[in-house]
């Protein structure tokens, strides 16, 4: 399975602002310079975890994103699910049935065993990233980690407000 770059990137960015004070922020540009990321494409991307709950945005001049609840209710597949949605990557097109292979009607009655293999895997696999949330990521992480995450975070300057 081959996710979007975009997928790593906001994971990262949900760790890094799991690991900030509480009601603190970090800009979508702060985020793109942390990590070097291009911050327009970025902040398009914040906004799908914003629209699906896992986050939270504010404007102003101390605006930015923070986690929109705690970092034990957020599970690593509702943030792949807000950039990638739910369906499975595996869609069986019956190639069964088809050229010299084909098979008659009545033993494709059933679901190919190739698709319910996939659709078992693709099953395993969300129920994985479903057990895993933000807090047990930083449950991981050096004990240095947040602080020095949150050293770096704010070494960062933010954009000035536009006039």
């Amino acid at each position: 399975m081959k996710l979007p770059v975009s997928t790593e990137w906001l994971l990262h960015c949900a760790t890094t602002l799991a690991q900030l004070d509480p009601g603190a922020t970090a800009s979508a540009a702060q985020l793109a310079d942390y990590y070097d990321l291009p911050a327009p494409y970025l902040a398009k991307q914040l906004q799908a975890l914003v629209r699906a709950g896992v986050l939270a945005a504010t404007t102003g001049p101390r605006g930015g994103f923070r986690l929109a609840r705690p970092a034990s209710e957020i599970t690593l597949l509702s943030i792949v699910e807000a950039v990638d949605g739910a369906a499975s990557p595996y869609e069986c097109r019956e190639i069964r049935r088809q050229g010299r292979g084909a098979l008659p009607p009545e033993e494709c009655e059933r679901i190919c065993v190739l698709a319910a293999k996939m659709a078992d895997a693709h099953a395993a696999w969300r129920r994985s990233l479903d057990g895993v949330t933000l807090a047990g990521i930083l449950g991981e992480l050096p004990d240095a980690a947040p602080a020095r995450t949150r050293a770096r975070l704010a070494s960062i300057a933010r954009p000035a407000p536009p006039r």
